[in-house]
């Protein structure tokens, strides 16, 4: 009797064993051991990641950060556009390993994806033509709403009940560029977007919109990686740290919004 619950112990232990290493976290491990890590985003959206029109080169502040983080990992960073509507789905087919590309974080993709430290404050604003003389939100009553498919847009607005449904219709735009270009040309009266985006095309493009100081939600950006790729997510984050620490995210910070606009540590996260 003894002997065979000894062996049924010891099975236990080496299946429990086993499992443990099927388990086993190596995400940091193959990037590391491919030299490159593949970063997912939108490259139509400055001024986080673009296309420089001169260059034809993807640049922004998530690219230089990640190419910093890429460089301090050792490895080469590669630049895959993808549709920001299907980021989820590229990243769990293997197509990316992350998605760094001023992403939100939300309690549902908290659930799906193992996300960073938060890096960057945003609020979502509505913009407006300067000539419609709109002020406030509610004055856009009865009028079209454009944002982007698949954006934190969406989300902000459905928490906002009341006045998604005093709108007449909900317009969805693959970026946001071509949203706020048919707010210029008046399909739509108003466009729902990131504040750091819409002082950016505000600004480069002289175009004639004010933002409304009411904001529909604040944001905290992060990078997401897939559920279990634990090990490389916190590699990432104790970059994020050494960076700010040594005033390299600051310099980033400056060199595309004029001024340091990070948050890395302000919630009290641990550095790994």
């Amino acid at each position: 009797m003894k002997k065979c619950l000894t062996f049924i112990l010891s099975l236990l232990m080496v299946l429990a064993a086993f499992g443990a290493y099927a388990q086993e976290d190596t995400s940091l491990q193959q990037i590391l051991d491919k030299g490159q890590i593949v970063m997912g985003l939108d490259a139509s959206f400055p001024p986080m990641g673009f296309v420089d029109a001169d260059t034809g080169e993807i640049v922004g502040f998530d690219i230089d950060v990640a190419r910093e983080a890429a460089k301090r990992l050792n490895v080469e960073l590669l630049c895959q556009p993808i549709s920001w509507d299907t980021k989820e789905m590229e990243l769990n087919a293997y197509n990316i390993d992350c998605i760094w590309n001023g992403m939100t974080i939300t309690p549902e993709r908290l659930e799906s994806m193992s996300i960073s430290v938060p890096y960057l404050r945003n609020d979502q604003v509505l913009v407006v033509r300067e000539a419609d003389g709109v002020t406030q939100k509610e004055e856009l009553a009865g009028k079209k709403l454009g944002l982007q498919a698949g954006s934190s847009a969406n989300e902000a607005l459905d928490a906002a009940e009341e006045f998604k449904a005093s709108l007449d219709q909900v317009v969805p735009f693959d970026e946001n560029l071509t949203a706020l270009m048919d707010l210029n040309q008046g399909g739509v009266d108003a466009v729902l977007v990131d504040v750091i985006v819409a002082n950016y095309y505000k600004t480069l493009n002289d175009y004639p919109f004010i933002v409304l100081s009411e904001t529909l939600a604040p944001e905290e950006y992060g990078i997401g990686f897939r559920k279990g790729d634990v090990a490389l997510t916190e590699k990432i984050n104790a970059l994020l740290f050494e960076m700010k620490e040594d005033g390299t995210l600051k310099l980033i910070s400056e060199k595309w919004f004029g001024t340091d606009i990070t948050v890395v540590g302000e919630n009290g996260e641990p550095a790994k």
